[in-house]
């Protein structure tokens, strides 16, 4: 149980620094454990709040919290919001040119948090420089890094637990949103956290409405998505080409700012691209996934994949990067038959000890593109949760999907795919199970096989969802010319000992809620808006993206509430001490404007 006399200070903390009047989920149960000197493994979904855990107790307690962060983008947004409340706080990077001055202040205590990489945490150098100064807690974000069995492994993490066993009376909080049951096992063995340490919240996103679609023509798809959500978006791509392809025609098409993010831009266009869209209200980027885990932006209203992502794991990290403020997001993926082909090819590249690992993670991937239940419900069971069976804010809730059994037309097209040689594409195939008699057919004689014309009228439009099902569980592999061959449980299917159902969604393409729906704010309230445009003010003087002024939940409380003093204007969520002596008075001015 957490220390009863612990929690009124951590709560009057989280107040005065945070302007929060009570912690969220699970964060009461971690900061108590940090504070108590436990250590302490923390899997909370995007958006509960996990800088929240560390940064407290770097306030409450004596001597500097050092955290281990993957990415510089990172730190540096970390750094910004740190500093926006009042707490102490600096990164120690190859982008800073202050290093001297940052350690300097670190050996002297001046400092509440220190951000580091892996890479150089690992270094005895920065050894030596921890025993010069007090350090009250390691903190490792992103902690499934440090498991191969994690979707991000980085070689530095497995290097940190001899710097954390060189002082043991120090605590360990590790951090990660994505981590199955193995990874969790691992990173305590990794980090030396003993396993009553585990502290894992819900996985569940219910502000996120999950929609997973083929696609038919991936530009006009998500231009529709851009089209229905005004707040900034991600779009992901799965090649650098896709990415500038689809940013220039999506500029030209949505009128929107659309900017690309890949590994090879420039990089300081990359840097621009990614300050741009932090600091935007309305942006959208195209990026490879190369793109997000770096970005603590809260205001993403939607994120959109034009092709799948490498698991569910990724599909979880990569959807969570909407709606981190806890306002209604939109997640839509576009998948066609071709990705999980080019997926499975890749699978010949991976080393043998990974192989069934990394099947099963593609085999759960196109399971949950191909299901008809509640998508949220597929999600969470992957994370060892048992949900409800609907949710009520996916696509298969919002209009129920059909699903038919197509047993007999699978063992129609397999048996067309063996009968003409394992090499011919889809097209091909079709024509031979229509009866459709062309050059290439009567050439090959394959008019004369006893599968040719064999389709009914009712199967015809059914042969493009069945062969995509098919290539998405495997049973259907591309060869290396474009054609098709059995794979998987193909030859069980043809023997009739495995049935096959496919997902038919329903005809009507509903009219989705636009706008409204997607962002809680409200349209043409002017007081709110002149708050936005004060914002906007404030930030582009101070140089930091404007949700770091004030999250929008903050702004439409003061447009609801009205406050008429700065203690009235304290107790509106999310208005710390630090920002109400900074900002208050300005912000009361144009209130009382209205």
């Amino acid at each position: 149980m957490p220390d009863a006399d612990l929690l009124p200070d951590a709560r009057d903390a989280l107040h005065a620094t945070f302007g929060f009047s009570a912690f969220r989920g699970v964060q009461e149960d971690v900061v108590a454990r940090v504070l108590e000197g436990r250590s302490t493994l923390a899997v909370m979904p995007t958006g509960a709040g996990k800088s929240l855990t560390y940064q407290l107790p770097a306030v409450m307690q004596e001597g500097t919290c050092v955290v281990v962060s993957p990415l510089i983008a990172l730190m540096h947004d970390q750094l910004r919001s740190a500093t926006a409340n009042g707490i102490r706080a600096a990164t120690l990077t190859s982008a800073d040119a202050d290093r001297g001055l940052t350690m300097d202040r670190f050996r002297a205590g001046e400092l509440d948090l220190l951000y580091v990489a892996p890479e150089r945490a690992s270094q005895s150098y920065f050894r030596e420089l921890l025993e010069q100064a007090r350090v009250s807690l390691f903190a490792i974000d992103e902690a499934h890094c440090v498991s191969e069995w994690g979707h991000d492994f980085r070689p530095d993490y497995r290097l940190l637990k001899p710097l954390l066993d060189a002082f043991p009376t120090v605590p360990r909080l590790a951090l990660t949103a994505t981590a199955d049951h193995h990874t969790r096992s691992d990173i305590l063995a990794q980090l030396g956290i003993p396993a009553d340490g585990l502290i894992v919240a819900g996985f569940d996103r219910p502000n996120i409405r999950y929609a997973i679609r083929p696609r038919e023509n991936a530009m006009r798809q998500i231009k529709a998505v851009i089209d229905e959500n005004p707040g900034p978006g991600i779009v992901y791509a799965p090649t650098r080409a896709r990415v500038e392809q689809l940013a220039e025609t999506l500029a030209a098409a949505t009128g929107r700012r659309v900017l690309p993010y890949h590994a090879g831009l420039d990089p300081d266009v990359r840097a621009r691209n990614q300050a741009a869209f932090v600091a935007s209200e309305d942006m959208v980027m195209v990026a490879t996934v190369a793109f997000g885990m770096g970005i603590d932006k809260p205001d993403v209203r939607f994120v959109a994949h034009a092709g799948i992502p490498k698991s569910i794991e990724a599909y979880y990290q990569e959807t969570g990067r909407a709606g981190r403020d806890g306002d209604p997001s939109v997640a839509v993926m576009f998948w066609g038959a071709d990705d999980f082909a080019r997926a499975r090819q890749r699978l010949s590249e991976i080393e043998p000890h990974r192989l069934q690992s990394e099947r099963q993670r593609l085999d759960a991937l196109a399971g949950l593109v191909e299901t008809a239940e509640c998508r949220r419900a597929v999600l969470l069971r992957h994370f060892g949760e048992t949900p409800a069976q609907t949710c009520g804010n996916c696509d298969n809730c919002l209009e129920p999907a059909g699903v038919i059994d197509v047993t007999e037309l699978a063992r129609k097209l397999l048996s067309t795919v063996y009968r003409t040689g394992q090499s011919y594409g889809l097209g091909h195939l079709e024509k031979v199970l229509c009866g459709i008699s062309d050059d290439r057919v009567l050439q090959r004689a394959h008019d004369q096989l006893s599968v040719f014309g064999i389709l009914t009228e009712d199967e015809k439009p059914l042969l493009k969802p069945l062969a995509r099902a098919l290539q998405a569980r495997g049973s259907l592999l591309p060869t290396e010319h474009g054609g098709l061959a059995l794979g998987g449980d193909a030859r069980a299917i043809l023997k009739g000992e495995v049935p096959v159902a496919i997902v038919v969604p329903p005809k009507r393409e509903r009219k989705r809620r636009g706008g409204g729906d997607t962002g809680a704010n409200p349209v043409g309230n002017p007081l709110f808006e002149a708050l936005r445009a004060l914002r906007r003010d404030l930030a582009q003087q101070a140089g930091v993206p404007p949700y770091v002024i004030f999250h929008d939940a903050t702004l439409r409380e003061m447009a609801t509430v009205h406050p008429n003093s700065l203690s009235e204007l304290g107790a509106i969520g999310g208005v710390g001490a630090r920002k109400l002596e900074a900002y208050g008075e300005e912000f009361l001015s144009v209130i009382r404007q209205h």
